[in-house]
């Protein structure tokens, strides 16, 4: 199967993020790699797009002069040859979407007779909406274009030498609507601004009957806050005191709800109960009362009414401090909550 790896990383500013590298050594050759789905945009077929072997250069430095630079393994090719014009097949990663990233991949021309086209798309909605940057070793140009609704934008970048049957690499740095573009190191078409799309996926990409092979695909990016654990985040900078808050939602396809966020992210995943079953379902209310805090625990309504999740509100208590008073204290905070949730499948995504 398809190896991914996931790497604590830090991008500049010193913000949290993450890293994805994608390797083919345990994928069967000529099968589609895992974790990948194949679409086309444009005219014509769904690329074939299967493992292949190739000769790759080597990532680390050679022990020795006599050291081999290159191995041979396993890389993803598009094979298929229909000269369709307008025919652009994609190799999308459906593992995840990518706001803030950079992302790096080595792409090789081998063949064609209409062209001879390599790419990475980016920010992928759909077949019909991404940008994508690519180079070509028939025209000799590295090229950035957006397609919006299946039309394609006109291109931007220049002419400069691509050789054919060599591996080349592609870089691209997206943050908010800025968008750099490298090849081989070199950025070689100035920052661009759009904001058509500000997060999608990543895949691989070429044109009509272009023979193309992809590898090294490597994702730093900065992970995408879920709208619980924003909502979550937001309510907790309103209303400071709070000592806690968790959101229980019951996911697609289960009967039982799950912490889907939490101000202690250890939690998260975590089974709940009966109360927050009812709740939900029931839409009851429940109280419990410590020492030093109070538990308020209450279904959240989205804009309609419907009962999505429920939560529980943890405050610091006081002396004589009863049921009415902590669900009163409690009711500002779930209204502002609700207030913001538009139905439960935005909750839960």
């Amino acid at each position: 199967m398809l190896r991914i790896f996931i790497a604590v990383a830090w991008l500049s500013l010193s913000a949290a993020a993450a890293e994805r590298s994608f390797e083919f050594t345990a994928e069967k050759e000529n099968e589609t790699p895992r974790g990948f789905r194949s679409v086309v945009s444009g005219a014509g077929q769904p690329g074939d797009w299967r493992i292949v072997m190739d000769a790759v250069p080597s990532a680390l430095p050679p022990v020795s002069p006599a050291a081999p630079v290159t191995s041979k393994r396993p890389v993803v090719g598009q094979m298929s040859r229909e000269t369709t014009d307008e025919h652009f097949p994609l190799l999308i990663s459906d593992e995840e979407s990518y706001g803030d990233f950079t992302a790096t991949v080595k792409v090789k021309a081998v063949g064609g007779g209409i062209e001879q086209m390599a790419g990475l798309a980016f920010r992928i909605q759909d077949e019909k909406n991404y940008y994508v940057v690519r180079v070509s070793a028939m025209g000799n140009s590295f090229r950035f274009y957006k397609f919006v609704k299946g039309v394609r934008s006109a291109p931007i970048g220049p002419e400069t030498p691509v050789a054919l049957g060599v591996w080349h690499e592609l870089t691209v740095e997206c943050k908010g609507n800025e968008i750099r573009c490298r090849l081989n190191g070199k950025e070689l078409i100035p920052p661009l601004k759009d904001s058509s799309f500000s997060a999608g996926k990543v895949g691989f990409w070429t044109k009509s009957d272009s023979v193309s092979y992809f590898t090294d695909l490597k994702v730093t990016y900065k992970p995408q806050e879920s709208f619980a654990r924003s909502l979550l985040r937001e309510t907790k900078q309103q209303f400071p005191r709070v000592l806690g808050l968790k959101i229980f939602g019951t996911p697609s396809g289960q009967t039982e709800p799950i912490i889907i966020a939490s101000t202690n992210e250890k939690e998260l995943g975590q089974p709940g109960t009966k109360t927050e079953k009812d709740c939900i379902d029931k839409g009851a209310v429940f109280y419990a009362r410590g020492k030093e805090e109070v538990q308020v625990t209450m279904p959240l309504h989205d804009r309609n009414g419907d009962k999505v999740a429920a939560v529980r509100i943890i405050l610091k208590t006081f002396p004589g401090e009863i049921e009415k008073t902590a669900i009163n204290r409690a009711l500002p905070i779930i209204k502002t909550m609700a207030g913001r949730v538009a139905s439960a499948k935005e909750l839960m995504e």
